[in-house]
């Protein structure tokens, strides 16, 4: 189960991955559990991105009844 912290950085992940702090204690979580991957970019920076598994918990979790 996610805190309420690590969902809140899937879905910033999600809409602006760019803002991303790579620093961010969340962000190591979610890589840990791959609900996130990390992207190279050719200026050998690193972007993060959802992954199916993460896009498959947002739905979920966002999935209105």
């Amino acid at each position: 189960m996610l805190s309420p912290h690590e969902f809140a950085t899937l879905m910033l992940v999600k809409s602006s991955p760019d803002q991303i702090d790579m620093a961010r204690e969340e962000l190591d979580t979610l890589l840990e559990q791959q609900l996130v991957a990390l992207e190279s970019l050719a200026t050998g920076a690193h972007r993060p991105h959802v992954t199916d598994e993460g896009e498959y918990l947002l739905q979920a979790m966002t999935r209105k009844r």
